[in-house]
C-alpha cells in the first residue's frame, strides 16, 4: 500500500476538483514552493498514484435516467462454458453506448451501470436488449433514484 503525506493528498483533492489548474495555482492555493508542488506531482505519477488527467462532461450530456443491472447466467450442463458465457454478456454490454460500466460479479454474475434519456427508455432497453439474453436466470433492475456522494462518477463514464 502507497503511503500518502498530508501534502500529496492535498494536492490530490485539489486537482481532483480541476486538474487545469498550474503548478504555481496548486502552489499559491498550498502555500508551498512551486517545485515542491512539482516534484511531488511528478513522484505521484511514477508511483502510479496519478495515472492521467480526464474530464467530467456536465449535466446536459449525463443521462437523465440511471439503473444499475444485476444479471445471473444460468449454469450450463458443461459448465466449462459458463466462463465463456459471462465474457461474451460483459463483452456485449460494453459494446452498447448506454451501458456505463460493465463489472463481473462472483461466478455467474455481471452487474452493468445502464443510462438513458428516460425512464422509459431505459426499462425498454433492459426489456429488448439484456432480458433477452439467452440462458439467464435472473435479471435485476435496481433504479438509482438519488447520488449523494461520487455524482460526477457518471459524466466520467459517459461516451460522447
Amino acid at each position: 500500500m502507497v503511503q500518502l503525506d498530508d501534502l500529496d493528498r492535498a494536492i490530490l483533492r485539489i486537482l481532483k476538483e480541476d486538474a487545469r489548474l498550474t503548478i504555481s495555482e496548486i502552489a499559491e492555493r498550498l502555500n508551498r514552493p512551486e517545485s515542491t508542488i512539482h516534484f511531488r506531482i511528478k513522484k505521484l505519477q511514477e508511483k502510479g498514484i496519478i495515472d492521467r488527467y480526464t474530464i467530467v462532461l456536465g449535466k446536459d450530456l449525463q443521462p437523465k435516467a440511471l439503473a444499475v443491472v444485476y444479471i445471473q447466467a444460468e449454469t450450463p450442463i458443461i459448465e466449462d462454458f459458463l466462463e465463456r458465457y459471462i465474457l461474451h454478456i460483459m463483452k456485449t454490454l460494453s459494446l452498447l453506448p448506454n451501458v456505463l460500466a460493465v463489472a463481473r460479479s462472483g461466478r455467474d454474475g455481471v452487474i452493468a451501470l445502464i443510462g438513458e434519456e428516460s425512464q422509459e427508455k431505459l426499462n425498454r432497453f433492459v426489456d429488448e436488449t439484456i432480458k433477452v439474453l439467452p440462458t439467464l436466470k435472473r435479471v435485476e433492475v435496481l433504479p438509482i433514484t438519488d447520488i449523494t456522494k461520487g455524482n460526477g462518477i457518471v459524466g466520467f463514464l459517459v461516451g460522447v
